[in-house]
């Protein structure tokens, strides 16, 4: 057989770029505020990922915003409470301050703060709420319509109202606690940070400070090895992440 005639590999190019490529879908967060106050949500990317919605805004009570998130995407969302800026996105917020600005762009928030976390997989998504950074806002993690075990995962107690005094961020005024350290970021111990010799899920054990964030919020992790009971999983679901979920 001879070759094929140029007229015929021009036309097999054509079919072959109009055949549809498969991509992985993409899952969104749509992120409520239920509060009485306006939020900032911060997020933050994992390593290697895209920065979503310039690392944050402003959302007013009772609005919600929805995120499409990049195929694969890691990386963690927190609120910021008692935030103001000027018209350039300078200024501070009371918790959760990311540097200073309104546009978080790729950096972490300051602990305290509760961190809503996910990894986006190909056939399965994990997600947890995490206490690892102390806890400034309850939230709460719904997954919508996904299959699989799909738990929800949240810490919906107002953990500031019980905070141990050596764990409290207090108010300019110090009349009222506006977050709860964790006691790895409280007393920087090892046993407390789960480093040096106490760095493996062995010989890093519950202490009594995250006992007291296990018993209000079991839904979500309160010291760095509490996987069994933290972690959650689903697939080809979109998510629901609300600020103060328990608020009428």
């Amino acid at each position: 057989m001879g070759p094929m005639p140029k007229h015929l590999l021009t036309t097999l190019f054509f079919l072959i770029s109009c055949i549809p490529v498969l991509h992985v879908s993409a899952a969104s967060v749509t992120l409520y505020n239920k509060c009485p106050h306006p939020v900032w949500p911060g997020i933050q990317p994992g390593a290697g990922k895209p920065v979503v919605a310039r690392g944050g805004f402003e959302l007013a009570p009772n609005r919600a915003y929805t995120l499409q998130l990049p195929a694969l995407w890691s990386g963690r969302f927190w609120g910021r409470h008692g935030c103001a800026f000027d018209s350039s996105g300078r200024g501070r917020c009371a918790t959760g301050d990311c540097g200073g600005s309104l546009f978080c762009n790729g950096v972490g928030g300051s602990p305290p703060a509760t961190l809503a976390e996910f990894t986006m997989g190909k056939e399965q998504d994990f997600y947890d709420v995490s206490l690892v950074d102390g806890y400034n806002l309850p939230i709460a993690i719904t997954p919508i319509k996904g299959s699989g075990k799909c738990s929800y995962a949240g810490c919906v107690s107002d953990l500031n109202s019980m905070c141990p005094v050596g764990l409290q961020v207090r108010s300019r005024d110090k009349k009222r606690v506006v977050a709860c350290k964790s006691a790895c970021s409280a007393f920087n111990s090892p046993k407390y940070c789960c480093t040096g010799s106490y760095g493996t899920a062995q010989a890093c054990k519950p202490t009594v400070y995250s006992r007291i964030f296990k018993s209000a919020c079991p839904k979500a992790y309160s010291y760095a090895y509490d996987d069994p009971t933290s972690i959650n999983t689903c697939t080809k679901a979109n998510y629901l992440l609300t600020f103060c979920p328990h608020r009428r």
